[in-house]
């Protein structure tokens, strides 16, 4: 594998069963700061390139794919909650 530092600067993209995009996220929004303390999230700090999504999904099987920018290599945390 070879890689050892955290993924700077992360896109997340969310597939649905067929490939087809439901949501990208590249740098997150700070108006999802409430919805990570709703759920128990850690926060992320205001400025940050971290990677954020907030969806909502009919059922059915979906992909999460996380890149780095200009293909950067690195390791990334993907957490997924459930909002009540």
């Amino acid at each position: 594998f070879g890689v050892t530092g955290v993924l700077a600067d992360p896109t997340v993209r969310v597939l649905d069963a067929k490939g087809a995009s439901v949501g990208v996220n590249d740098n997150w929004a700070a108006a999802l700061a409430p919805t990570f303390v709703q759920v128990g999230a850690f926060p992320l700090n205001i400025g940050s390139r971290d990677a954020a999504l907030l969806l909502s999904f009919p059922p059915g099987a979906y992909t999460v794919e996380i890149k780095g920018k200009d293909a950067s290599e690195g390791v990334a945390l993907l957490e997924i909650y459930e909002v009540p």
